[in-house]
């Protein structure tokens, strides 16, 4: 089964109630509940104190209305591992949203360390009457390792988007990183966690831009620029990133989360062939963007329709990152900050 087809068969299976296991089949499906329970012995499950909370004001002194953001997902939207809250990628991604769009932001941070995609319900929950503008959500790690069905976690995923969706929440959602980087996971079945997980990041996507969502790949966290520094962008347990892999991950939602609220720059409005740029249908578009960190994916309209023969018409970009900036500790109240 090609990759497209594999990402589309997963997707239709969440969203009709399959099981799944035709991802990657059954023999193979049980050899990654083996790796899974290999990397859970060697990563080990969370220890100490929870991470520093990042809700609270972000840009104080800047014009108003203020953006109102809600981060929900597990331990990478948490920032578990880190022991300040400016290191936390909620930090950064406030930060560099009020920088970059000169408005104040209020950031929510409802994400569980150990969270899997049935968790997102409850976060929902308590996000909806918060009136977020944004939501941020990153989920899918802890589904592999918890040997979750694909399908099962697809469809968690889709139902908390088109929830949040209703509610006229803009959506952007960081695909499952790319595992098979993850140096406590031994070969063969690191090629296996690859597969996986590429897969599941597409079937991820195809879900939530069926339901009006927008997806950032994540291949970043665990990718090639964590693989090549694992000791500057990896934290002590090998598995979840340091102070420096939050910043990496945050750079990379940034300029998405702004495209989200409408807040890019109008010199990004179109997209840029000769940057690989363009429209596609949405299993190719996943496909591609699973194997292409920092790939953003978004419904467009093609011809006065949404969909073609091949399903939903999908804008695939390369946003440019903006500089990183140094992150804010949040503040409790929204007053500006005096001279």
């Amino acid at each position: 089964m090609g990759k497209a087809a594999a990402a589309r068969r997963l997707a239709a299976a969440a969203a009709y109630g399959g099981g799944g296991l035709s991802l990657l089949g059954g023999g193979l499906y049980g050899l990654l509940v083996a790796e899974a329970r290999l990397a859970r012995r060697a990563i080990g499950e969370p220890r100490g104190a929870p991470p520093p909370d990042p809700t609270g004001w972000y840009g104080r002194g800047r014009p108003g209305p203020a953006l109102k953001v809600a981060l929900l997902g597990d331990s990478g939207a948490a920032g578990y591992g880190v022991d300040r809250v400016v290191e936390t990628p909620g930090a950064t991604l406030a930060t560099g949203l009020g920088q970059a769009a000169d408005r104040r932001v209020h950031l929510r941070a409802f994400a569980v360390v150990g969270a899997q995609s049935s968790h997102l319900a409850g976060q929902v929950d308590r996000a909806l009457p918060t009136d977020p503008d944004l939501a941020v959500i990153l989920i899918g790690v802890n589904d592999i390792t918890h040997q979750v069905l694909p399908a099962a976690s697809v469809r968690n995923l889709a139902e908390a988007v088109r929830r949040l969706r209703e509610a006229d929440v803009a959506v952007l959602v960081g695909t499952c990183p790319d595992l098979g980087t993850v140096r406590p996971i031994p070969p063969p079945l690191k090629q296996l966690a690859r597969v996986w997980s590429r897969r599941l990041a597409a079937a991820q996507a195809i879900a939530v831009l069926e339901q009006g969502g927008r997806t950032v790949s994540l291949g970043t966290i665990l990718g090639p620029e964590f693989d090549a520094a694992p000791a500057l962008l990896f934290g002590p347990d090998r598995f979840h990133p340091s102070a420096d892999g939050y910043r990496a991950l945050a750079d990379v939602l940034l300029p998405s989360a702004l495209a989200a609220l409408g807040l890019g720059p109008e010199s990004a409005e179109r997209p840029e062939a000769f940057r690989g740029e363009g429209i596609r249908p949405v299993a190719q578009a996943a496909i591609e963007a699973a194997e292409t960190p920092g790939t953003e994916l978004d419904g467009t309209v093609v011809a006065g329709s949404r969909r073609g023969v091949r399903g939903l018409w999908v804008e695939l970009r390369h946003r440019r990152r903006h500089p990183s900036a140094e992150s804010e500790s949040p503040a409790a109240s929204e007053e500006p900050l005096h001279a």
